[in-house]
C-alpha cells in the first residue's frame, strides 16, 4: 500500500489539495478531523483536557472548548507543548493504526493523510512519501485566515507555530505550490497522484 503524508503552510490550500486527491481515488485521511473527534464530548482529549487545564477549557456539551483552548496554546508556547504532549499519542497510535490496516481487495491504491505538523511533530517515519503544499505569497494567507475569523496576530501567532515554509520543501519528497486557480491545483493532484499511483503498480 502506497501513502503519503500531505503537509503544508496553514491556509496555502493543503486540506483543497488533500480533497482533490479524494476525488482521484485516493483513501484520506485529515487528521485535524481526528483531533476534533478527540475533542467531542466523552472524547480522551477531552477528558484530558479537562485534568490538565481545568474544567473552565470544557464546552458546555462536555467537550473542549477549542477556541479557548487554541487563544492559551498559540500565546503561551508552554502551553502548546503540554497540550501536544497529551493529545499527540492518542492521535499518532489513532493514525497509524489506520495507515498500517491490510488493504482490502479493490482497495484505494493511495492512502493520504493530512498532516498539519508533519516535520514539527516528527511523524515523518514510515510513509512512502511526503508532500507540502505551500505559496508564495503570506498575505494571501493572513487573508486566508483572518476570513476564518481570525485576528491579525492571531494569524500570525498560528503562521509562527509551524515551520519556516522553506524548510518544509527541504524536508518534502514533493513540494506543490498552490499559488493559481483551484482548475491549476486540481492539475498538480492529478499529475501527482498519477506519478504515485503509476510507479507502485
Amino acid at each position: 500500500m502506497n501513502t503519503l503524508a500531505l503537509t503544508g503552510g496553514i491556509a496555502c490550500g493543503k486540506s483543497l489539495f488533500g480533497s482533490f486527491l479524494a476525488q482521484l481515488g485516493a483513501d484520506v485521511v485529515d487528521t485535524d478531523e481526528l483531533v476534533h473527534r478527540l475533542h467531542a464530548p466523552g472524547g480522551e482529549a477531552a477528558k484530558a483536557v479537562e485534568h490538565a487545564f481545568g474544567p473552565e477549557f470544557l464546552a458546555p456539551d462536555g467537550g473542549t472548548d477549542r477556541a479557548k483552548l487554541a487563544r492559551l496554546v498559540f500565546s503561551e508556547p508552554s502551553a502548546r507543548l503540554r497540550l501536544e504532549s497529551i493529545v499527540h499519542p492518542i492521535l499518532r497510535a489513532t493514525l497509524l493504526a489506520w495507515r498500517d490496516a491490510p488493504a482490502a481487495p479493490g482497495a484505494a491504491p493511495l492512502r493520504v493523510a493530512q498532516i498539519p505538523l508533519l516535520f514539527e511533530t516528527g511523524w515523518t517515519d514510515g510513509w512512502t512519501y511526503t508532500a507540502t503544499v505551500e505559496t508564495s505569497s503570506d498575505e494571501s494567507r493572513l487573508a486566508r485566515l483572518r476570513a476564518r475569523g481570525l485576528s491579525d496576530a492571531e494569524a500570525r501567532a498560528r503562521i509562527a507555530a509551524q515551520l519556516p515554509a522553506a524548510e518544509r520543501m527541504k524536508r518534502a519528497d514533493f513540494t506543490i505550490l498552490n499559488d493559481g486557480t483551484p482548475d491549476e491545483l486540481f492539475e498538480k493532484a492529478k499529475s501527482l497522484y498519477d506519478e504515485i499511483t503509476r510507479s507502485h503498480k
